[in-house]
């Protein structure tokens, strides 16, 4: 039987909010990284829109058979 003396081969660090392991080769997400996400991502809207189903975009109005 192998000894489980070491679970982790990672190191750690005690910050404020608890003992984090560290991973090589693996960087924190710096503010300025979060910042260039955020800019990036669609624009989303400040209230909820209306359904656009009048004049050029009434897709109903297009299955029409007749014009009169």
């Amino acid at each position: 039987m192998s000894s489980l003396a070491d679970p982790s081969p990672f190191e750690a660090e005690a910050t404020q909010a608890g003992v984090q392991t560290l991973v090589s080769g693996v960087a924190p997400i710096t503010p300025a990284e979060r910042l260039a996400i955020r800019a990036n991502a669609p624009l989303l809207p400040k209230k909820p829109q209306r359904a656009v189903d009048h004049g050029l975009f009434d897709t109903n109005a297009r299955n029409q058979i007749e014009m009169f």
